[in-house]
C-alpha cells in the first residue's frame, strides 16, 4: 500500500508528490574568502553559437565600465576562456582555497585547462565528476571581491546547467543563439528550464547575425536575417543585441588578446543587463 499523508496536519512530509513537501535546498555555500555579488549563466540550446566568445565580450565590456568581473569556466569538456585571454599555466592552492587565474585587466579566471598537467589532455568524465568540479569552482575558489561572475556554461539542458542553478546563488541567465538556428524551439528550451528553476532570463543575444560591408557598411545576412529581436519581445527578455561577425574579434581570440576589443554595439546590451 502506498504511503499516503493528510496535507492539512502536516508541515512537512517524504511523501513523493506531496504538494506540502517542502522543496531541498542544493545551494553550495561560497568559499569564505569570496564576496560575489551576482552570478550570471550564459547557455545556449546548443553547441556552436559563440557562447564562451559572448561570456568573454561581456566580461571585457563589464570590466571597462569598472565592475569588478569573473569568469567560471563551466563547459569542462570543451573550455575556451583560457585561451581567449591568453591565459595558460595551472592555478594554484593555499589554505584558503584555489587562486584563480588574473587577465592582464585583472578578470579573474578559473577552468579545467588551468588545474590540468597539460591544457591539451581532454576531460573523459562522467557527469557526476563534471558537477562535482564545477561545485568546486563556486566553493573551492578564492573569488575575492566579485561584483559580477559570468558562468560560462556548456550547450544543451544537460547536468551541468542544471548543477548550476541547483548550487549556485544564479540572478539570471543570458541566452546565446544565431540567425540560422532561431526558430524559436531551442531558444524556448533553454528559456522554460530556466522558467522551471525559476532563474530569471536576463538578455538573449543573436550572434553572428551579420556582417558589415568594409566599404559601405551596408549589413549582409549571411545566415538569414533571424528573429532574435521578436523572440526577445515575445518572451519578455529585457536585454537583447544583435551581434555582428567581426573578423578582428576572431583574430583577437585566437591571439589571446580579447581585452583589446572595443565595440559599441553591445552598448545599450550592457547597460540594461547591469540596470537595477
Amino acid at each position: 500500500m502506498s504511503e499516503s499523508c493528510n496535507e492539512s496536519s502536516c508541515s512537512s512530509c517524504n511523501v513523493e508528490g506531496c504538494s506540502s513537501r517542502k522543496a531541498e535546498d542544493f545551494h553550495v555555500p561560497a568559499n569564505a574568502k569570496s564576496h560575489v555579488k551576482h552570478v550570471i549563466g550564459i547557455v545556449s540550446g546548443k553547441g556552436g553559437v559563440g557562447k564562451s566568445l559572448v561570456t568573454s565580450e561581456v566580461a571585457v565590456l563589464l570590466q571597462k565600465r569598472g565592475f569588478k568581473v569573473g569568469i567560471l569556466d563551466a563547459d569542462i569538456t570543451g573550455p575556451s576562456i583560457p585561451k581567449v585571454f591568453g591565459v595558460h599555466g595551472q592555478a594554484v592552492g593555499t589554505e584558503d582555497g584555489i587562486i584563480p587565474f588574473e587577465t592582464k585587466t585583472g578578470i579573474k579566471i578559473i577552468s579545467v585547462n588551468l588545474i590540468l598537467d597539460n591544457e591539451e589532455t581532454p576531460v573523459v568524465w562522467r557527469g557526476p565528476v563534471i558537477a562535482g568540479v564545477v561545485k568546486q569552482f563556486w566553493n573551492e575558489v578564492v573569488w575575492g571581491d566579485i561584483d559580477y561572475l559570468l558562468v560560462d556554461m556548456p550547450p544543451g539542458t544537460g547536468d551541468v546547467p542544471l548543477t548550476v542553478f541547483q548550487s549556485l546563488p544564479v540572478d539570471g541567465i543570458v541566452v546565446v543563439t544565431s540567425p540560422q538556428e532561431l526558430v524559436g524551439m531551442i531558444v524556448k528550451k533553454a528559456y522554460n528550464m530556466a522558467q522551471m528553476m525559476n532563474i530569471p532570463v536576463l538578455g538573449l543575444v543573436q550572434n553572428m547575425s551579420y556582417i558589415a560591408c568594409p566599404d559601405c557598411g551596408k549589413k549582409i545576412y549571411i545566415f538569414g536575417e533571424g528573429h532574435g529581436d521578436e523572440t526577445a519581445k515575445e518572451l519578455g527578455i529585457p536585454a537583447y543585441v544583435a551581434m555582428p561577425m567581426i573578423p578582428e574579434i576572431a583574430a583577437l581570440c585566437d591571439a589571446g588578446a580579447i581585452e583589446d576589443f572595443d565595440n559599441t554595439y553591445m552598448e545599450e546590451f550592457i547597460h540594461t543587463l547591469t540596470a537595477k
